[in-house]
């Protein structure tokens, strides 16, 4: 156990002489400052890191994850990253990615207790309930779950939108877009589900400060 943990030191090593080989300033204009555009906010399974699958580089991407890549109001780490990326550092982008294979997914839908992670996982259970109909109709087991990761991750681009973080950016006209993906672990391919708020979201306007019409940054 010693040596495979020694070896996180080993790998940082390597990825520093290589970094410094390539620019060496690398580090000093990291230190600087971040400039990310996007906010990701994905599962915290070690199988889906934000910057591997997006070959993004270090300052480029903000990042958020929990189990099964939820977005709850009342989870003020994740409200504190939100209103940071959306005020401070003003991201253009926001996403919720999901994966197929969740283990929190299949976690949700399974008869046994197991604690305190039952609490977390009642969210995917809410959004079983909201369609359940069309998952029952889902005879196999796999693709139901692998739909269900889907409609997990649109329900939780839904409730972005509900947050008073990203409804004032909307109604200061700042650029923001919410966007809900799936990462196929077997192809290693993402795939935009193609999420509108104000086409899908039933009754958006009642989340709205206002409540009344504003222009909406992701036209």
């Amino acid at each position: 156990m010693a040596t495979t943990y020694q070896k996180l030191f080993e790998n940082n090593k390597r990825w520093v002489e290589n970094q410094l080989q390539t620019n060496p300033a690398y580090f000093d204009k990291l230190a600087i400052g971040q400039t990310p555009e996007y906010l990701f906010i994905g599962c915290s399974d070690s199988r889906a890191p934000a910057s591997i699958i997006t070959g993004t580089q270090p300052g480029e991407i903000f990042e958020h994850r929990n189990v099964a890549n939820l977005v709850v109001s009342t989870d003020m780490n994740l409200m504190a990253v939100l209103q940071y990326s959306v005020e401070i550092l003003k991201v253009k982008h926001i996403i919720v990615c999901g994966h197929y294979g969740c283990g929190g997914v299949a976690a949700s839908q399974k008869k046994n207790h197991n604690g305190l992670i039952d609490n977390w996982l009642r969210t995917i259970r809410d959004t079983y309930r909201s369609n359940r109909k069309e998952l029952d109709s889902i005879a196999n087991e796999e693709l139901r779950l692998r739909r269900l990761a889907e409609l997990n991750v649109k329900e939780q681009v839904f409730h972005l939108a509900m947050t008073s973080i990203v409804q004032e950016a909307f109604d200061r006209h700042q650029f923001l877009q919410l966007h809900g993906w799936v990462y196929d672990l077997e192809t290693g391919m993402i795939r935009d589900l193609d999420i509108s708020i104000e086409r899908d979201f039933k009754d958006f306007d009642l989340y709205n400060c206002n409540h009344g019409e504003h222009a909406h940054p992701q036209d």
